[in-house]
């Protein structure tokens, strides 16, 4: 039976990044490449991924590079340039959210199609199969039934996120940074103004919210819906964070491998995409790093507590509530350890986030340098730096070793030893010699087996070692060493040197956009964009926000989160409730609100700033 491989993608700020993504059990990883990347702060030269490419490979790992930003037209040859490059380099993907980029001359890489596309229905993602991309970012805001509906309708690979900081506009769909500051979501510059305060009032200036981050979210985690993820059709599983320090990575990394491999374990119908297992010198925990709180978003539906409206900062893991303040400190009412360094956070009574620094622990009080004002009995607090677990990430914390077979055939002159991994490469090396028989034969099979079992500095561990002689023999330990080294060398390279990249889908001509026309969410930046959806059968394709051509009020986000059903204001859960007009105050600016209940979604109304 033909199993089915699932892939743990995790993001690469930099070379170093994604080595340790890979070492930590990652299947993919995904970084940006020397321009052009959705995070214009994480740009990587074409050596680095070379580098990063060779590590990969050796685990049968794949290296995918973001070139998910709209271009304009005197950058596409530009882009089209990098894309040979990296392809030269290693690469195995490129990420793209130009499509504009279809109609240049690009190398026979394998296209992604970054979730900037807007992959929200069956026939966008099966429009996006047919005219050539090999994978598929599925939106964020989807729920299982969505995901089933895609999957229904294509054959495409579906990759979803499955952890990480979410926005909260659909991908894509996005201008408001761009209309307040100049500065393009769609370009790889996002301002994050949705992380700002504002105030919720009517358009007469009744403020029903005042000061609260209400287009804020909490950051996603499916580590419990990995399982009815993969029932549903996703058979790539996305970490977000190409701009989180490395221990994150790390970590998270690590804990989505484990959730993985314990179905993989069960599950004899599905294969993990790469080799090796991973050992670590810690125990993954994802409340440990970055996280504004934790949400599985629409997955399941819709509900209420997905906002993370008090602050946009990380709140880190519970440790429990205060049960008495001292004259240094606090105690808690968890048994939770502490250790001096560590630092904790609370919500002061103006509902602030304040953080401190653990001075010193002693007998289960908590003492700071300072006084914490606002801190009360029965404030929740919580730890958002583990000294002890950041100290065990800064060190090596994990190894990743492939499993391989070795037989050695033995005769009175010659030596030959064949290395085979888990999956399936193989090598043979020998030597000759003078091999006698050996007066003590069970010391001489012990040697053997513990001197070809010695694969410490390799990637490799021994699974199984056979011995094929006619009898035992004498092999003095230096030889078994030599012969041991270069076969492991040999199959080592032979990985890399065999690796066999992805081919590009074929595309189908007679593929018709879902869509006869575009308005500037259509985001063709470019005429090479324009005529690629003209030739698939869309009559009129307006320009990109960023062509500045609009004028007025126009939807500057759209999303499936809306104020109105957080703030218990939907007339459609409580039908008593009469809808009024809303808008957002944030700083000097105030953008309409505009309510799609059909489609259950909220628009944030504005105009370009010019």
């Amino acid at each position: 039976m033909h199993s089915e491989r699932l892939e743990l993608l995790a993001p690469a700020k930099n070379l170093e990044y994604g080595i340790e993504a890979i070492n930590h059990g990652a299947d993919a990883v995904y970084i940006g490449g020397p321009a052009f990347g959705a995070r214009s702060a994480a740009g990587n030269s074409v050596a680095d991924i070379e580098a990063l490419s060779r590590h990969a490979h050796r685990y049968g790992a794949q290296v995918f590079v973001a070139c998910n930003t709209l271009l304009f037209d005197n950058e596409l040859e530009a882009a089209s340039r990098m894309a040979h490059e990296i392809y030269q380099a290693g690469a195995d993907a490129l990420i793209i959210q130009d499509l504009g980029l279809l109609q240049c001359d690009l190398p026979p890489i394998a296209l992604h199609a970054s979730t900037q596309t807007d992959n929200r229905t069956p026939e966008k993602v099966k429009f996006l199969q047919d005219v050539g991309f090999s994978q598929v970012v599925l939106a964020r805001e989807l729920s299982l039934e969505q995901i089933r509906a895609v999957r229904g309708a294509t054959n495409v690979q579906l990759e979803f996120f499955i952890h990480g900081a979410l926005c909260v506009s659909y991908s894509g769909q996005c201008n408001i940074s761009y209309a307040r500051t100049g500065r393009s979501a769609n370009r790889g510059e996002c301002a994050q103004l949705c992380r700002l305060p504002c105030t919720l009032q009517t358009p007469g200036g009744e403020v029903l919210v005042a000061d609260k981050h209400l287009l804020s979210l909490k950051d996603m985690d499916q580590s419990r819906n990995l399982e009815a993820l993969i029932d549903a059709g996703i058979r790539s599983f996305k970490i977000e964070g190409r701009l989180k320090e490395l221990g994150y990575v790390k970590n998270v990394t690590a804990w989505y491998r484990q959730k993985l491999d314990a179905i993989l374990t069960r599950r004899s119908d599905l294969a993990p995409a790469s080799a090796g297992r991973c050992s670590y010198a810690f125990t993954p925990n994802v409340q440990k790093s970055f996280n504004r709180g934790s949400t599985d978003y629409f997955l399941h539906g819709r509900h209420i507590d997905i906002g993370s409206p008090d602050t946009p900062k990380s709140l880190g893991e519970p440790l429990g509530r205060v049960k008495r303040v001292t004259r240094s400190g606090i105690e808690l009412d968890s048994g939770e350890q502490i250790n001096n360094g560590d630092g904790v956070a609370f919500f002061n009574p103006k509902g602030e986030l304040v953080g401190a620094r653990v001075n010193e622990v002693k007998q289960g009080e908590l003492r700071f340098n300072e006084p914490l004002r606002g801190l009360k009995a029965g404030s929740e607090v919580y730890r958002n730096h583990d000294q002890a677990f950041s100290r065990l990430l800064e060190k090596k914390s994990s190894e990743r070793r492939i499993a391989l077979d070795a037989v050695l055939t033995v005769s009175d002159s010659s030596l030959s030893l064949q290395l085979t991994d888990e999956q399936g490469k193989s090598v043979t090396c020998s030597v000759t010699g003078e091999f006698a028989l050996a007066d003590n034969p069970e010391r001489a099979i012990a040697q053997c087996r513990e001197q070809l079992a010695k694969l410490g500095n390799t990637i490799f561990s021994a699974r199984a070692i056979e011995l094929i002689w006619d009898a035992p023999r004498f092999i003095a330990a230096g030889v078994l060493n030599g012969l041991r080294r270069e076969a492991v060398e040999q199959l080592d390279q032979a990985r890399v040197m065999q690796w066999k990249r992805p081919k590009r889908r074929i595309a189908l001509k007679e593929a018709i956009y879902p869509a006869k026309r575009l308005n500037y969410l259509g985001n063709a930046l470019n005429q090479a964009a324009v005529a690629f959806f003209q030739e698939h059968g869309v009559g009129r394709v307006a320009p990109a926000f960023e062509a500045k051509q609009e004028e007025g009020e126009v939807m500057l986000m759209i999303t499936k989160h809306c104020i109105r059903y957080s703030q218990n204001l939907c007339h459609k859960q409580h039908p008593e409730i009469k809808p009024e007009p809303l808008e957002l105050k944030m700083g000097k600016d105030t953008f309409r609100l505009r309510f799609d209940c059909v489609r259950c979604e909220m628009q944030v109304m504005g105009s370009l700033k010019r």
